[in-house]
C-alpha cells in the first residue's frame, strides 16, 4: 500500500514539475487544520514530507494562520506550537488579519507564481484550491499524507497549452475562421480586393503620354506644310524659267 501511494505521488509530482515548473525546495503552505491532524495522527511533517514529495521542502505558514490559532485557544495549542516552527511568508493582511483559509487563497492568486503547495484539512478551502490551475493540494487521510491528483482545472489548462503548441500556425488561423463562421473572412477578403483596386495609373504619367501624342500628331502637319512651301517655290521657279525662255525666243 505504501509503495502504491509513493508511486502515485511521484506521478503527480512529475505532472507539476513538467507542466508548471515546480522545483526544489518545494514550498508548502500549511494551515492550522493540517497541523492539528498531523498532531492527532502522530505524523512528523518535517521528516516525512521530503521523502514523500521526493525532494527538499520548505514548510511555511502566514501570520493570519498563526493569529487564527491563537484566537482558538487551548483546543489547538499543540497545532499552534507546530505552526510556529515554520517559516512565515508575508501576506497582504498586516493591519487587518483574515481567516487562515482566506489568507492562503490570497497567496496563490494570479497563477500561483511562487509555486506553493497548500496543505489543509479544510474541505471548503480544498474545493476552492481545486478551482485554480497549478496548485498542488496536500491532506491527511488514514494516518498518511496524500498529494491529491491534479484537478480538472489543472488538466484543462495543460491540455489547452499542449494544443496551442502542437497545432501549426496556419491551422490555428483556420480554426479561428471557422469559429467566427466565415464572417470575418469575408470582410478581410473585401478589404484585400479593395486594396488591389486602389492602385491606379499616375495622373502625371497620363498627362505626359497625352502631351507626347499631341507632339507626335503635330510633326506630320509641320512636314506637310514644309512640302507645300517647297512645291510652291518649285512652281514659281519653273514659271520664271518659262518666262525667261519665251523672252529669249
Amino acid at each position: 500500500m505504501k509503495l502504491r501511494r509513493q508511486k502515485h505521488a511521484k506521478k503527480n509530482m512529475g505532472f507539476y514539475k513538467h507542466n508548471f515548473h515546480f522545483r526544489q525546495p518545494f514550498q508548502v503552505l500549511l494551515d492550522g487544520t493540517f497541523c492539528q491532524a498531523a498532531l492527532r495522527n502522530k505524523i512528523q511533517i518535517r521528516e516525512q514530507l521530503p521523502g514523500y514529495l521526493g525532494g527538499a521542502t520548505q514548510l511555511c505558514t502566514t501570520r493570519c494562520v498563526l493569529k487564527e490559532l491563537e484566537s482558538l485557544g487551548k483546543a489547538v495549542y499543540g497545532a499552534k506550537l507546530i505552526a510556529q516552527r515554520f517559516q512565515v511568508r508575508n501576506c497582504s493582511h498586516h493591519k487587518d488579519p483574515v481567516s487562515g483559509s482566506a489568507c492562503l487563497l490570497s497567496m496563490i492568486e494570479e497563477g500561483n507564481p511562487h509555486h506553493f503547495f497548500i496543505a489543509t484539512q479544510d474541505q471548503d478551502l480544498a474545493n476552492k484550491v481545486k478551482k485554480k490551475a497549478g496548485v498542488p493540494l496536500l491532506f491527511i487521510i488514514q494516518n498518511t499524507m496524500v498529494l491529491d491528483k491534479p484537478s480538472p482545472k489543472s488538466l484543462a489548462f495543460v491540455q489547452k497549452l499542449q494544443t496551442n503548441q502542437l497545432v501549426p500556425e496556419h491551422q490555428k488561423q483556420s480554426i479561428v475562421q471557422l469559429k467566427e463562421k466565415g464572417g470575418l473572412a469575408k470582410q478581410e477578403g473585401e478589404k484585400r480586393r479593395k486594396r488591389k483596386r486602389a492602385g491606379g495609373p499616375n495622373p502625371l504619367s497620363c498627362l505626359k503620354k497625352k502631351k507626347k501624342k499631341m507632339q507626335e500628331g503635330q510633326e506630320p502637319a509641320a512636314e506637310k506644310k514644309k512640302r507645300r512651301k517647297r512645291k510652291r517655290n518649285r512652281i514659281k521657279a519653273e514659271a520664271v524659267q518659262s518666262v525667261q525662255k519665251n523672252e529669249e525666243e
